[in-house]
């Protein structure tokens, strides 16, 4: 009995980590073999603001680096608020393995800077059609 409700713990707990695994879409390559992803669990669109809000990661396997999320041993990146009728985003926060994630109350009231370069030209590329069928919270 005891063997039964051990096996059937480990496969219960196998199941959860695979379920809640981060879905990673690359998005743009970068310099030096980097590349940059965006976290398709984590977009959505806050209702306050109406923007979307965006997990970006950046990877470079040669360093043994993302992408992943935070808290995990090569997770660099950060979360973006997108307007993307305006095309101009808000940097909510960032993090790192030495850095936790932390959205600071008052994003929102950030003045938000044009979107340009072409890692953030192809991050609005990815994100913006899809702005209409995200989740709202």
């Amino acid at each position: 009995m005891r063997r039964a409700l051990a096996l059937a713990t480990l496969i219960a707990l196998a199941s959860a980590g695979a379920a809640s695994a981060d879905t990673w879409s690359k998005f743009a390559d970068g310099a030096n073999g980097t590349a940059w992803s965006i976290d398709n669990d984590y977009t959505y669109k806050d209702k306050a603001s109406g923007r979307l809000l965006v997990m970006q990661a950046v990877s470079k396997p040669e360093a043994k680096l993302g992408p992943n999320g935070p808290g995990k041993p090569d997770g660099v990146g950060s979360v973006v608020a997108i307007d993307c009728a305006k095309k101009n985003m808000i940097a909510v926060a960032s993090y790192a393995p030495s850095k936790p994630l932390v959205i600071p109350a008052n994003w929102r009231s950030e003045t938000p800077k044009k979107a340009g370069g072409a890692e953030n030209e192809a991050l609005l590329a990815k994100v913006c059609p899809h702005v209409d069928h995200v989740p709202v919270k």
